[in-house]
């Protein structure tokens, strides 16, 4: 191996950037890694190659030594052959060696994650009434959450008692473990890989630097809201760790039917039931909405099924000045339960109507 050209290895011109060498270097140990080739010896030796030439070449200042000197001149300065497998490149590689062959983007390491992060988002439905979505609304709900423990701010440790660094990781959160040929880094199993280890224990998080809380937090929906809307309340999920900043909570909108109105896109439609004698000589009838009582004027002549539109009536297109239009939807009822009074005046006018048709048959025979 010594003897080969690290550029040869990689099939890389000499004047290569190191974008293309790590492109080539990817590609190479993707085709050639023994877990994809445990029955066939030379690809694991193709893979080692591989492996060296780029700890050499994808390293700026050992490639500078390597193309003047040569690999004598990277043993001069105390380098060993199979001194490729550093954090770096597991670092540079976590994503794809890692998540292939089962390290989850642990290969660089395996620690856990430090710093500062944001907490996660939380979500849950709300159910409205049409009415509540028509006009808008405030509702108070109540969300459980998870947030740093109040006695020790998410430390984990009791108040006056600071946690030790792990002895057997010294603190960085990995250690090393060999996996046949070569080692790599992973997660400390003493502190699981946070580089420190709690002695004592907080009371009231047992150690864990959490706790669930409840709290009642006030949204509000605005008016035109449909189904399946999704609200976003910034900072409301769950908290931080370690000084992060608490995610998001996001509320859906799921609506109640309601027994008289039903919306179609930004149009609110009623039902508006009216008897024949308003249906037939027309009427002015009232109607009660979700903004109050409105006038509705039923032409002459009209028939069952007939919609009259309101302009500009209908829900409000959430943000914007526009509204749909009120829809009113005419039932012609059939009366029951006649008095005589009325059932005289149906069997009068339904004579007439008798004697409508017998005049029109006559009248069709004449001409």
């Amino acid at each position: 191996m010594a003897k080969k050209d690290y550029y040869q290895v990689l099939g890389c011109s000499r004047t290569a950037s190191a974008e293309e060498i790590k492109k080539a270097y990817r590609k190479l140990a993707l085709q050639h890694h023994p877990d994809r080739n445990r029955d066939n010896p030379e690809a694991e030796e193709r893979f080692k190659e591989a492996s060296e030439a780029y700890s050499v070449l994808g390293n700026s200042e050992k490639r500078q030594v390597y193309d003047q000197y040569g690999i004598e001149g990277l043993r001069a300065g105390g380098g060993s052959d199979f001194g490729f497998f550093s954090d770096s490149i597991f670092s540079d590689f976590g994503d794809i060696l890692g998540d292939m062959f089962g390290f989850g983007g642990g290969f660089a390491g395996g620690r856990q994650r430090r710093g500062p992060r944001k907490g996660s988002d939380l979500g849950l439905e709300v159910t409205l009434t049409l009415e509540e979505t028509f006009l808008g609304i405030e509702r108070e709900i109540e969300v459980e959450r998870e947030r740093n423990c109040d006695a020790c701010d998410g430390s984990g440790s009791a108040p006056g008692h600071d946690a030790e660094t792990c002895r057997k990781c010294g603190g960085s959160g990995s250690v090393r473990v060999s996996q046949g040929f070569f080692s790599m880094a992973t997660a400390c199993p003493s502190c699981s890989g946070r580089g420190k280890v709690i002695t004592h224990a907080c009371a009231k998080c047992r150690g864990l630097g959490r706790q669930r809380e409840s709290k009642k937090i006030k949204v509000s929906f605005p008016a035109g809201i449909d189904e399946g809307n999704r609200l976003r309340v910034a900072g409301e999920g769950e908290g931080g760790r370690q000084g992060g900043a608490p995610g998001d909570l996001y509320v859906v909108v799921r609506v109640k039917p309601d027994p008289r109105f039903q919306r179609h896109g930004q149009d609110l439609l009623l039902q508006l039931p009216i008897s024949f004698s308003q249906a037939a000589l027309g009427d002015l009838v009232s109607a009660e909405t979700f903004e109050g009582a409105e006038k509705i004027k039923i032409p002459a002549g009209t028939q069952n099924g007939h919609i009259l539109k309101i302009k500009n009536k209908g829900f409000r297109q959430v943000n914007r000045w526009s509204r749909g239009d009120l829809l009113v939807q005419v039932q012609v009822v059939t009366p029951r339960n006649l008095t005589r009074q009325e059932s005289e005046l149906f069997r009068q006018l339904r004579e007439i109507e008798a004697g409508k048709g017998q005049h029109a048959v006559e009248g069709d025979r004449v001409n």
